[in-house]
């Protein structure tokens, strides 16, 4: 199994997302967190389950989608690393 490790930016934006959704309900703010953590260690066992992401093309530039948000990693030699989580209306940077 591969290590999934979150980079500085992709752990800010994860905060981010939760401090906006606890501003309605900490509940679902806690679940999706939750749920968005699951998602990514998933890959440790399935690095290739998502799809390259469109604008980059690379093979070891990969998301996987969780409702509407873009989750971004990328495949090296010894772990996962996971770099951006979006919503999935916002442009791409």
């Amino acid at each position: 199994m591969t290590k999934v490790l979150w980079t500085k930016p992709a752990f800010q934006d994860l905060q981010s997302i939760k401090d906006y959704i606890a501003r309605d309900s900490v509940y679902y703010s806690d679940k999706f967190t939750a749920d968005i953590i699951m998602a990514t260690e998933r890959l440790s066992q399935f690095p290739r389950s998502g799809r390259m992401v469109p604008e980059i093309g690379e093979e070891n530039t990969r998301e996987i989608i969780y409702g509407s948000y873009r989750i971004m990693y990328q495949i090296r030699q010894e772990a996962i690393y996971i770099t951006q989580v979006t919503h999935g209306k916002r442009n791409f940077e």
